[in-house]
């Protein structure tokens, strides 16, 4: 038997370089311990890893691990290590990307396996609808967690850091599942361990679809169309988007009120608002410290978070997205559909449960209207026709969300736009202190944003 110690050097140089590990560039004393064998029979044994921190609380990740007792050509990308043991030489190998071995997570679900601390669960009546037989492929887009893909029918996401409770994502898409909802996939599966006492969820099975099309991929081709065509207006382009956002805010709405449904709604009280408004201020006050340039605009955008706490009008709050934007939008050939009910990932995942305002929400997808009517600036440098062209992409289309939303929901967004711009600034100022740390050359575009909001008096999208 593979022990924790042999494990834990091999794991200590392989982990800090995978996409999934969040604790880049800080100290981290780590150790590996056996959770449990994915099932009775099973080759693979789901390990984790803990990162003890001097700055800050652990994390905790899982580690699916197969060890093979001869190489194999077609896994060395995900090669951990190798161990002697009495019966020889074994390579560990990272087991979601061993297509032999992934059925088994399925065939869990389908079974409703529960054994030693793991507890597989199946959302769907049938256990036809679990497609054990189809082969699985890893997605590399995925940061945060591991994906994979079953044929065309199912995609599981593989929790990578894990946290106390039901995972968010499960916990809604399984409340929405069960109401009937149109805009979000189907949850099929779920797997959970119990740890500590407590319930930790490590995966999940979703309705995978295939037809489908990424919002911002869809976006961004929109804006290269309009940005070839010089002498035509947003509207007149041949790629305009503007009919496709109104249908996303129809939907995003739709989410809203089944979210309502589901999980209910409650008045926020004076007291919340005051502390909302305190916890924005104290984000940017933070953020100047690592974006100058937000010096200037603090004075105004600190105003704005304070006339939250003003507020005379109640303010709804509900489960929500919690970290929506166009990549998180899914175009089918009859509907657009919401994934990735995590919330934001940075976030502590108690708050990511908190009930909020659905304006946050809208105010994400505003910014991501931003970006891709921007982003063709960045990519080909600053010129001041495509400059005055992305504005108009950006702002036909988030009057066009705004307006879709509005016509679902029967409240127009925009009408509360002391709320909206304090929401839209709070993701501003956290776009750019993500963009100063990861990609400078993005930062005007929250910056431009911010400049808008710091001096937007009645808080027009644009």
């Amino acid at each position: 038997m593979i022990t924790s110690e042999q494990l834990t050097p091999l794991v200590t140089g392989w982990a800090p370089k995978q996409r999934w590990f969040g604790g880049k560039g800080r100290q981290a004393t780590l150790s590996v311990n056996r959770l449990a064998e994915l099932a009775p029979d099973s080759q693979v044994t789901i390990w984790t890893l803990r990162a003890e921190y001097d700055d800050g609380p652990a994390d905790l990740y899982q580690i699916p691990l197969i060890a093979r007792d001869e190489p194999v050509g077609t896994l060395d990308h995900v090669l951990v290590g190798t161990v002697d043991t009495d019966e020889g030489p074994r390579w560990i190998y990272d087991a979601l990307h061993d297509k032999d071995v992934t059925p088994g997570w399925l065939v869990g679900m389908r079974d409703e396996a529960k054994d030693g601390p793991l507890r597989f669960e199946r959302y769907t009546d049938s256990p036809d609808d679990i497609p054990v037989n189809e082969p699985s492929l890893v997605l590399t887009g995925e940061q945060s967690n591991t994906s994979m893909v079953f044929g065309d029918v199912a995609i599981m996401k593989v929790f990578r850091r894990l946290h106390p409770g039901v995972n968010p994502d499960i916990e809604i898409q399984g409340a929405l599942t069960k109401l009937g909802a149109k805009h979000v996939p189907a949850l099929l599966g779920a797997l959970e361990a119990e740890i500590e006492g407590e319930p930790w969820s490590l995966a999940m099975l979703q309705e995978f679809m295939t037809t489908a099309s990424d919002g911002w991929q869809l976006a961004t081709a929109s804006v290269r169309d309009l940005m070839a065509e010089a002498d035509l207006h947003a509207e007149e382009a041949g790629g305009d988007f503007a009919g496709e956002a109104e249908r996303l805010g129809e939907a995003v709405a739709a989410v809203h009120a089944d979210l309502a449904t589901a999980f209910g709604i409650r008045e926020a009280s004076a007291d919340e608002l005051h502390e909302r408004a305190e916890a924005m201020e104290g984000r940017l006050r933070r953020a100047v410290d690592i974006v100058p340039e937000l010096a200037d605009l603090a004075e105004p955008l600190t105003a704005g978070y304070r006339a939250i706490s003003g507020f005379s009008g109640s303010i709804t709050l509900q489960r929500i997205h919690g970290d929506l934007h166009l990549g998180q939008a899914l175009r089918t050939v009859n509907r657009w559909v919401l994934i990735d009910f995590e919330g934001e990932p940075m976030a502590a995942i108690e708050a990511r449960r908190e009930a909020d305002s659905p304006l946050r929400d809208v105010a994400g997808m505003l910014r991501s209207f931003d970006y891709a009517g921007y982003h063709r600036v960045i990519d080909v440098g600053w010129d001041p026709q495509l400059n005055y062209r992305a504005g108009e992409w950006s702002a036909r289309n988030r009057d066009a969300f705004c307006a879709g939303y509005a016509g679902a929901a029967g409240a127009d967004p925009r009408a509360h736009h002391v709320l909206l711009r304090a929401f839209e600034a709070d993701k501003a100022v956290y776009e750019a202190v993500y963009e100063a740390r990861n990609r400078p050359a993005w930062l005007p575009i929250p910056l431009a944003s911010l400049t808008r909001l710091a001096t937007d008096d009645e808080g027009s999208p644009r």
